[in-house]
């Protein structure tokens, strides 16, 4: 087995000994952004103008594959796995870039949740067929099954992912490439990863690893909720760590010949908005990546169905917590007492546009992260929890119209729900939370590709 400092010498030591200098040097800022405090985003820090983030020039995994005339893949017969996020900063799609590449013969198209043109909504089943732009074979990794078969993988010779990660374990398109890489790994066929940034940036890491017993496609590896990896960096560590479970949950170490074409110019402390490149929605839910940040502070909080509305079926998925039954200054006064590091919240009304709560007003808080190093992300959703089980004395784990499983299979254990639920206090589950973290992180760490 490689050791971490092997793989990353031997994946692009060349493109890397680049990313390190362009992300070390001015020559990369373009201009320096200020975000006014009253402009602030959910999910994000106001920024001070001392404080203003440089946008730098990053540039994605495609990119460098197109300078350097798609070498590799000369000669193969290619499959590419990917949806509309995979874009140039042009906002060309891999698919019409790969396609139009004289010396690429891309052969088939592999389309992971909501379909290769985004066009499947959350939870639909995609179906196999071709593509109406390229005339391709498209083969479904989301409806009969989730991992590429044998008959689907002939006729290809490597295959090519380029999709844009959220930075959370439980979104499904990481999922997806590790299923790609078992049977990568079974045929014999290598696997190209074109990187991109991870919107939450690469230091934050929250969360327990996934349990034995847990693992499922919002958790398929052992790995915590946050692991502050690029989607490449993520590859390489579950290639060679053995932590890619199959489709039936089993974690058998298949290794895959892996290579990943790094970024130029991103740095670990960037998050999305730092990056300059333009954002695609990887799936519908997720508009802007200011929502990438809202997803793990809301969206396992979201799987308590008829519980508290997270933003969804109105216009800021994962970033409110609302019902109509709640006093909105009430909840907001509760939340601020508890002197939460590094998140603001706001009172906020709104009527959703669809689901449960379609056209009836809504009460709640919407949070702002002022500090987004020092606030517990994943956490925000187990004190709002908190605060209105004291308030109004609901607790969502003993409704019985509320079904757990796959609250549990998100936090990757049961022990979250059963210790939470028995006194719904924030300071019970910490512990348990982030006990993991710090071990991660060192593993992590050898996996590293950029600074």
């Amino acid at each position: 087995m490689l050791s971490g400092n092997r793989f990353r010498y031997i994946v692009c030591a060349s493109a890397l000994v680049l990313s390190i200098v362009l992300s070390t040097v001015p020559s990369t800022v373009l201009v320096a952004q200020v975000r006014p405090e009253s402009e602030a985003v959910p999910g994000t820090p106001a920024l001070s103008e001392s404080e203003a983030v440089p946008v730098a020039v990053v540039r994605t995994g495609i990119e460098i594959l197109r300078e350097r005339n798609f070498k590799c893949l000369e000669g193969l017969r290619v499959g590419l796995v990917t949806n509309p996020s995979g874009v140039d900063r042009n906002l060309r799609s891999t698919v019409d870039i790969l396609h139009s590449a004289p010396n690429v013969n891309l052969v088939a198209l592999f389309a992971p949740e909501h379909g290769i043109r985004g066009d499947i909504y959350a939870g639909g089943k995609v179906e196999s067929g071709r593509d109406e732009s390229t005339g391709l074979p498209v083969f479904s990794l989301y409806g009969a099954t989730r991992q590429p078969t044998n008959d689907m993988l002939k006729g290809v010779d490597v295959i090519v992912y380029d999709i844009q990660d959220v930075g959370s374990r439980s979104y499904t398109f990481i999922s997806t490439l590790g299923l790609v890489m078992r049977s990568c790994a079974e045929a014999g066929i290598p696997v190209i990863v074109l990187d991109r940034p991870n919107p939450l940036g690469g230091i934050k890491t929250e969360g327990p690893l996934v349990e034995d017993g847990f693992h499922s496609f919002v958790g398929q590896y052992k790995i915590p909720y946050l692991y502050g990896l690029t989607v490449g960096e993520l590859a390489g560590l579950i290639n060679e760590e053995g932590l890619n479970c199959g489709q039936d949950g089993r974690q058998q170490h298949l290794k895959c010949s892996l290579s990943v074409i790094p970024m130029e110019g991103w740095q670990r402390s960037m998050l999305y908005a730092d990056t300059g490149l333009p954002w695609v929605p990887p799936s519908p839910n997720i508009p802007y990546p200011e929502n990438a940040v809202c997803y793990p502070s809301a969206g396992i909080c979201g799987e308590l169905s008829n519980y508290l509305n997270i933003g969804i079926g109105y216009t800021l998925p994962f970033g409110t917590f609302a019902e109509e039954w709640i006093d909105a200054d009430a909840l907001k006064a509760r939340l601020d007492s508890y002197g939460i590091p590094g998140i603001a919240w706001r009172t906020i009304h709104y009527k959703p546009i669809s689901g449960r709560l379609n056209g009836k007003m809504v009460h709640g808080v919407q949070y702002f992260y002022t500090d987004f190093l020092k606030a517990d992300v994943t956490l925000t959703q187990f004190y709002v929890m908190q605060a209105v089980y004291e308030l109004y004395g609901k607790n969502p784990f003993w409704q019985q119209d509320i079904v757990y499983a796959m609250f549990d299979k998100v936090c990757g254990s049961s022990t979250i729900r059963e210790t939470f639920r028995r006194t719904m206090k924030v300071s019970d589950i910490r512990q348990f939370w982030t006990k993991d973290v710090e071990a991660f992180r060192r593993l992590a760490s050898k996996y590293y590709l950029y600074l």
